[in-house]
């Protein structure tokens, strides 16, 4: 029997960290659609935890390494297994409300009794690690059986029942293109993993409707480096629509500035803003504004292309919608760590954000020190050079950030007294419930009191964090 063990995975053009269903455990269950699905929660309770949940007074903290698992006889299950398909891989660390991703040291250590084949497929084939600011994961690659990438045909993908075998609802992640078109940074592996390829418009739109059929109510197209440069993005976004009437949530994700800024960059951000539900974020992978550092490290947009897009997503985009949210907003990435990277890199940041701030809305900023994996650009160049060097410096250079620029822009985007809407509790934290809405980049909210986990509420904003708000339920 077969046993597909999910990991999760988050790579710069795909998420599969719970809320989301990412491609990889999709695609594999579409291949062997009688193999069993489980989850590295399930493993960890299950070995770590010896099959006991704790229970969770009014001081503690959820335990979110157990918060996903799949409610089934994991023991059985793997007595049968005889071969284990572990998918695993981290490219993009994060922080995660409700789930955490396995490593390739804690799958070795859990997996080492079970009496089978081990494949390893996933990002982690690339390289992995769970935390920026360091090497890949060096963790013996030998003990696997084999370590191998399957080959998923856009013809052969479908949606599949694999979503009747996990009890949360999950959003799906929707694979609309592969590789980069720009396929250029320093840092990023998308281009050692595929030449850039676009998916046709009615596959995508197929496997959205299919998904709808079996009850799933959330999507994001957001398996693609930039969702500017797929085939048909106005046309797909109106047949998804149309097939898929009562849809909850669409939402995009990763978009390259200078398509925004393209003949066909606007109509494009019209088509999102009415066909796309409220709450919905372009991820703009800017990572610097220094220019000594975007040229040396080959990104793909200048600080005067970032503003005209940022101004035009904020154009048509910046209506508050019936959730509570503005409609679409920009986001912007930012990495520390990069090729030629000084002082004067974080004065140019702080610059061109002030200069963002005094005139539209940002709904976040994603900073993270860079992962130096193998194969890329930045791997060649310098490794972890300036990782070391200027080390010291980014405590107090994500936190002006975080005071100068996140603070003020949650109190512009929701001033007290907003409600958002569907607010769907997650995690306690002692006598705090934390919660956000289903979607692509949620506002996460802290409400005081221990809320039912996974109810949706109505909250109403009453205070500012500076990544985060506080609220109480309407």
């Amino acid at each position: 029997m077969i046993t597909i063990l999910d990991c999760y995975t988050d790579e710069p053009s795909g998420l599969g960290v719970p809320p989301y269903l990412g491609t990889y455990p999709r695609y594999i269950y579409g291949m062997f659609p009688d193999s069993n699905y489980i989850t590295i929660d399930d493993l960890r309770l299950h070995i770590q935890y010896k099959d006991k949940i704790k229970k969770v007074t009014k001081k503690d903290k959820t335990n979110i390494k157990i918060y996903n698992i799949t409610n089934k006889d994991i023991k059985k299950i793997l007595a049968k297994t005889t071969e284990l398909i572990i998918i695993l891989g981290v490219h993009v660390p994060g922080k995660y409300l409700s789930a955490l991703p396995g490593t390739l040291k804690e799958v070795i250590r859990l997996t080492n009794k079970l009496n089978c084949k081990k494949i390893l497929t996933g990002p982690a084939i690339y390289g992995t690690q769970l935390q920026g600011g360091k090497f890949f994961e060096k963790s013996e690659l030998e003990y696997f059986d084999e370590v191998r990438e399957y080959d998923f045909s856009f013809d052969d993908i479908k949606a599949n029942d694999l979503v009747k075998q996990i009890p949360n609802e999950r959003i799906i992640e929707i694979e609309t293109s592969r590789g980069c078109p720009h396929g250029k940074c320093s840092f990023c592996t998308e281009a050692l993993k595929c030449k850039f390829i676009n998916r046709k418009t009615k596959d995508i739109v197929n496997e959205v409707k299919g998904y709808y059929d079996l009850g799933c109510r959330y999507f994001r197209l957001g398996k693609q480096s930039d969702f500017y440069s797929i085939e048909d993005p106005i046309g797909l976004l109106k047949k998804i629509r149309k097939e898929c009437p009562n849809i909850k949530v669409l939402h995009i994700d990763n978009v390259n500035p200078t398509n925004v800024v393209s003949k066909n960059g606007i109509e494009i951000t019209k088509a999102i803003v009415k066909y796309c539900t409220p709450g919905n974020v372009a991820s703009l992978g800017i990572e610097s504004f220094d220019p000594v550092v975007v040229k040396e490290n080959r990104l793909n947009c200048s600080k005067e292309v970032a503003f005209k897009a940022i101004e035009i997503i904020n154009k048509y985009g910046s209506e508050v919608g019936e959730n509570g949210m503005h409609k679409f907003l920009p986001g912007i990435n930012l990495i520390f760590g990069l090729n030629k990277e000084s002082k004067k890199t974080h004065k140019e940041n702080m610059e061109a954000l002030q200069y963002i701030m005094d005139r539209w809305l940002l709904r976040r900023i994603n900073i993270r020190q860079v992962t130096v994996l193998p194969g890329t650009v930045l791997e060649e160049m310098c490794g972890n050079k300036y990782l070391r060097k200027n080390n010291r410096y980014y405590w107090k250079w994500r936190n002006e950030i975080r005071q100068k620029i996140d603070y003020p822009m949650l109190q512009k985007i929701l001033p007290i007294g907003s409600i958002v809407k569907d607010v769907k509790a997650e995690i306690y934290d002692g006598n705090t419930t934390f919660g956000r809405q289903i979607g692509t980049y949620p506002l996460v909210i802290g409400i005081k009191g221990r809320l039912e986990i996974g109810k949706f509420y109505n909250v109403k904003i009453i205070k500012h964090m500076l990544r985060s708000v506080t609220g109480e339920v309407v």
